[in-house]
């Protein structure tokens, strides 16, 4: 293994401030630590009191997790850790190079423990890890030093398309979020928070952040990231909240997920932690693709975020295209919805279309068992290889109920929205999903709004001619018209339950 020393005067240069207050390490590559103070972990002190923590900036420029382990800078941070210390962990960005070529300082894909036998280009051997496992080494080590260690995903490149911006740089905030779940440490989602930050600003805007190239910013663009990291910490009840200066208290906090979610979903989180939020789950009837109306097809959860007034309410649409309500709690969305629902909090919930489907064929196995009981059928599952309970449609719906108001949040639930299928000049109502989606709700005794019923009697009303424009696909799909009046009934609905819960929050 090569180990390349540091010299003495960069040590003492970087050695933390007196031991009396504890030290916040930030360790990572350029995006952290860049010429011309234009790595977000410089202007990050600016956020934290020194008279409460010191802050220092460990990151390098061009390193990899690998090679900022094999050349000798973790060991620099290990050995001046104590007790109190934190170390925030970010990588990724040099992380997918070549692992023998170039500048040889690509990992391993993934977190498991295979290894690689390399020859260096000056043709030194190097025993090569996966990224995870370098992860690992520097939370271990973190740990025996009495420190602790908290993984970031990667800052954001300026890579723009269709309007969003790039999200996904390979699977690196993925492992990141796997890694902190297994070593139990706190993940934090610098990635999404930086790009809802940028997209809310706009392309132009972001575009003069990044004056040389699409990876490395502008000291403005560092001090967002900065304050991004700050956001984090705060929306993950991290202790540091308890240090931060006046600039630091004055950020927002951004909620952090329990772990990470494909980033092809960009799946908002509530903008104003100091407002309720409306969380809205369900499948492509209410969001279908990112919410951007993906081939002409619009979830009604969209416009029903315009109908309420954003200064009384968060509205969050956390629904996810293909899904039943089995698939949504058994690949972890509630899990991450529950994470952020605090009392006051409303959970609006509307599934059907997909529980239908096969429970173990070989392309989804999302079927839930019909009815409302306490059915079950173990299946080995084709798609995640394990051992799985299947329930029925209505053992799922009463766990977002029970999970809403554990959580003090009121749950209420709706039936799914008709298909354009018309008989003897009437829209279909369905006969099962929509009268099992009442029952339970009657049986849990929470609010429930009768969408099959409503809109299809509002189709009725319209006439084949009419409705045939609202929909973007045969007969499930709505378009962005279709959509627009499936939420107006939606809110109707709303108003009509007892009391009228939400009333005070709409436009």
């Amino acid at each position: 293994m090569r180990i390349f020393f540091l010299a003495a005067a960069f040590t003492i240069c970087l050695m933390a401030q007196p031991n009396s207050l504890p030290t916040l390490y930030v360790t990572g590559d350029s995006t952290a630590n860049n010429t011309g103070h234009s790595g977000w972990g410089d202007p990050l002190a600016d956020y934290f009191d020194p008279a409460k923590i010191n802050v220092v900036n460990r990151a390098r420029a061009g390193r990899s997790a690998r090679t900022f382990f094999t050349e000798g800078l973790w060991e620099s941070v290990r050995a001046a850790l104590k007790p109190g210390d934190t170390v925030l962990i970010e990588f990724g960005h040099n992380d997918g190079g070549p692992v023998d070529t170039d500048r040889a300082r690509g990992d391993l894909p993934g977190i498991g423990e295979e290894t690689s036998l390399v020859t260096l280009p000056g043709g030194q051997p190097e025993t090569v890890h996966t990224f995870g496992w370098y992860l690992r080494k520097f939370i271990a080590d973190s740990k025996a030093a009495g420190a602790t260690p908290i993984l970031l995903s990667p800052t954001v490149r300026n890579i723009w398309t269709n309007g969003h911006v790039e999200r996904e740089m390979g699977h690196f905030s993925e492992w990141d979020a796997q890694v902190a779940k297994a070593e139990g440490v706190l993940f934090l989602d610098h990635t999404n928070a930086i790009a809802d930050r940028f997209e809310a600003m706009g392309e132009a805007a972001v575009k003069p952040l990044f004056p040389g190239d699409h990876t490395h910013t502008n000291p403005d663009g560092a001090d967002i990231n900065a304050s991004l990291a700050v956001a984090a910490l705060k929306g993950a009840n991290s202790p540091l909240a308890a240090l931060l200066s006046a600039k630091g208290k004055a950020v927002q906090p951004y909620p952090t997920r329990l772990h990470t979610e494909p980033a092809s979903l960009h799946l908002p989180v509530p903008q104003n932690p100091n407002l309720p939020t409306l969380f809205l789950i369900g499948d492509s009837t209410v969001r279908n693709g990112r919410g951007d109306g993906a081939n002409g097809q619009w979830g009604w959860g969209e416009p029903l975020v315009d109908l309420f007034d954003p200064a009384k309410i968060n509205v969050v649409n956390r629904a996810v295209g293909g899904l039943s309500s089995r698939t949504y709690l058994t690949q972890g969305h509630w899990d991450r919805v529950v994470a952020m629902l605090k009392p006051g909090d409303f959970v609006l919930m509307q599934f059907g279309h997909n529980d239908a489907g096969p429970l173990d064929d070989q392309a989804r196995a999302r079927g839930t068992i019909r009815g409302i009981g306490e059915e079950t059928r173990e299946i080995d599952n084709p798609i995640t290889k394990q051992h799985e309970v299947v329930h029925t449609y209505g053992w799922y719906l009463r766990q977002f109920i029970a999970g809403a108001r554990a959580k003090g949040a009121t749950p209420i639930v709706c039936s799914p929205i008709p298909r354009k299928i018309w008989t003897d000049g009437k829209i279909e109502r369905s006969q099962d999903y929509a009268v099992w989606a009442a029952q339970v709700a009657q049986a849990e005794r929470t609010g429930f709004i009768d969408l099959n019923a409503r809109i299809a009697a509002r189709y009725d009303a319209l006439g084949p001619e009419k409705v045939e424009p609202l929909f973007g696909d045969p007969h499930t799909h709505t378009s962005r018209a279709g959509a627009e009046l499936n939420a107006q009934v939606v809110v109707e609905g709303l108003k009509a339950l007892p009391d009228n819960p939400l009333g005070q929050y709409m436009k």
